[in-house]
């Protein structure tokens, strides 16, 4: 496939990746679904947002990068630019929702006889032990929508970051070999001196 088709493949793929990023973030400012009554009541991670500015913001920036340019060599190089920024804003997006996952959610947390609103979970030791979860009285279902939510930034920033690393290597590939190199039907071929 040629280096230019590519890169409109991977920007169709990415769009609904970042809106699904940013929704997740979203969505995360309401803890099991209800409105915090406080926004102590909402883990810190949240408002890091990982999913709107890392794997939102950040990675529709590759857009730009793929749209017209002055010429060939400047569109292959704005390309790995706004690829190798993609990497990062979805590198950005999985450690947040690493660090989320590991700590687990806030919530009002039973410890005996006394109630508070902590993140019981700091050490990720909720994970393999599901009993831990009743523990949080308040939001009701916050450990399962934490964790699917978190998760989900998770998977779409790691993929995210692969898609534009390849999409780095695909324009050092076309700024070297040209658009095609001779593969998509008798393409010109320019070589860089």
């Amino acid at each position: 496939m040629c280096s230019g088709s590519f890169a409109k493949c991977l920007g169709i793929t990415l769009i609904p990746l970042a809106i699904l990023c940013v929704l997740c973030n979203i969505l995360l400012f309401f803890p099991g679904g209800l409105v915090a009554e406080d926004n102590n009541h909402i883990t810190e991670e949240v408002f890091y947002f990982g999913g709107v500015m890392g794997s939102g913001v950040m990675v529709s920036q590759l857009l730009l990068g793929s749209g017209k340019s002055q010429g060939f060599w400047h569109g292959m190089f704005t390309s790995i630019i706004f690829a190798a920024v993609g990497v990062l804003g979805a590198g950005y997006s999985f450690i947040v929702s690493a660090v989320a996952i590991h700590k687990g959610p806030k919530c009002l947390y039973m410890n005996g006889t006394t109630e508070s609103w902590t993140n019981p979970f700091v050490n990720g030791d909720y994970l393999n032990n599901h009993t831990l979860w009743e523990g949080c009285i308040k939001p009701e279902g916050i450990v399962t929508w934490h964790l699917t939510l978190f998760s989900m930034l998770l998977v779409m920033g790691l993929l995210q970051a692969v898609l534009c690393a390849i999409q780095v290597i695909n324009g050092l590939i076309g700024a070297i070999c040209g658009d095609c190199c001779g593969c998509c039907g008798g393409g010109k071929r320019t070589l860089l001196y």
